[in-house]
């Protein structure tokens, strides 16, 4: 695709969820750089009058935080969680009053894993956040780190939050309000074939088609400062374009970066661009990735290939084991015999029955668990693939 096409992508987006990482809202000597959120506020501010529908998810509440209180948020999980209750007012009033010298009303808003896992409240969310937009406020959003149960060690192996980092949540929130262009701001200037400050000849790639396993393997670990890094990136851009939206990743250090990616007259192609791959429906982008895993399923080649060429439901005859604890309608993860994840669903027993009728087939559910709501497991429209 060429450059000009791309810049035809960007200029014409008109739901846009930026976010913006730790390492950029701060300078040098790791202390907030006001002078470069008021550019990007200003830049912003500029989109919105143009008719624009921005959202912000924004990182920085516990660097603040630990800078105001002066002690090391790395100490321990309660310690971080002052930092955020310490730097979140911090960090909202800094946008606030930004934004309210262009006339512009802002909304506050802190998520958890749960409010995307409950699917009434990823509803009410949605609702929310929409109303907020029509209403033309811009909502800025952060992880509630304060009561986020990010490090769940007591739970079982099987269980996985569906977000730990803002770069997972800035996806989340452009996957459910459909936007149709993510840009993530980090200190990096896209995505690189290597580690571009240990290696001088690394090359950045300018476009990406699709995210395939060459292209993770490019992915590095977190950045000092911050939560996520490269990987995190990659996972985000996952979700966003197979939402049918386009992302970006940029390097928010660059001045008037967010001027210069919408601005026409600018042909250098700035950052890595990521393209749509496809458009699942709603449901299905949420039991892929916005909800908390509860359980695994292992199944055979046989369902493996009825779910993934068939497009099946998942019967109880080609499950092989079943880890975790889940209740009827909570979204397990379903592995090959690999023990590699391919797809996600909405289970239609809790697990304590599912391992008992593993191995069987349909007609025999009724006779080993005294009841029958379904035939499969898993039925396909509740099966998304990954």
């Amino acid at each position: 695709m060429e450059n000009n096409e791309i810049k035809d992508i960007i200029t014409k987006a008109k739901r846009i969820v930026f976010k913006f990482g730790t390492n950029i809202l701060r300078n040098e000597d790791k202390e907030i750089s006001l002078s470069r959120i008021y550019t990007f506020i200003e830049d912003i501010a500029k989109l919105k009058k143009h008719g624009k529908e921005p959202i912000i998810v924004t990182s920085g509440a516990v660097g603040l935080g630990a800078k105001r209180l002066n002690v090391d948020s790395s100490e321990s999980m309660s310690v971080k969680q002052a930092c955020a209750a310490v730097g979140q007012s911090r960090l909202m009033s800094i946008y606030e009053d930004g934004f309210d010298k262009y006339g512009i009303i802002t909304a506050q808003i802190l998520l958890t894993e749960e409010d995307f896992t409950h699917r009434r409240k990823y509803l009410s969310l949605h609702d929310t956040l929409n109303t907020l937009i029509n209403l033309g406020t811009i909502p800025v959003i952060n992880q509630n780190d304060t009561v986020s149960t990010e490090e769940l060690d007591f739970y079982q192996d099987a269980f996985q939050v569906c977000f730990s980092d803002n770069d997972k949540l800035s996806a989340l929130v452009a996957s459910e309000l459909d936007a149709d262009l993510l840009v993530i701001l980090s200190d990096i200037n896209g995505l690189y074939d290597d580690n571009p400050k240990q290696n001088p000849n690394a090359k950045k790639i300018s476009v990406v088609k699709e995210i395939n396993e060459e292209i993770i393997q490019y992915a590095r670990e977190a950045s000092q400062g911050g939560r996520g890094g490269m990987k995190t990136k990659l996972k985000a851009m996952q979700v966003i374009t197979r939402s049918g939206a386009t992302g970006i990743i940029a390097n928010g250090k660059e001045p008037h970066i967010i001027q210069r990616l919408f601005n026409p007259e600018d042909k250098e192609q700035l950052g890595t661009t990521f393209l749509p791959t496809e458009n699942l429906a709603n449901k299905k982008r949420w039991i892929a990735y916005a909800t908390n895993i509860q359980a695994q399923i292992t199944v055979n080649d046989g369902a493996k290939k009825a779910l993934t060429q068939e497009y099946k439901s998942l019967l109880p005859i080609g499950v092989l084991n079943i880890e975790g604890d889940c209740q009827k309608g909570d979204i397990v993860s379903i592995l090959d015999i690999q023990g590699n994840e391919f797809a996600r669903g909405m289970v239609n027993y809790n697990c304590s029955d599912c391992k008992r009728i593993i191995g069987h087939h349909s007609d025999d559910i009724l006779g080993i668990l005294g009841y029958k709501n379904y035939d499969a497991i898993i039925t396909r429209d509740n099966i998304a693939l990954l």
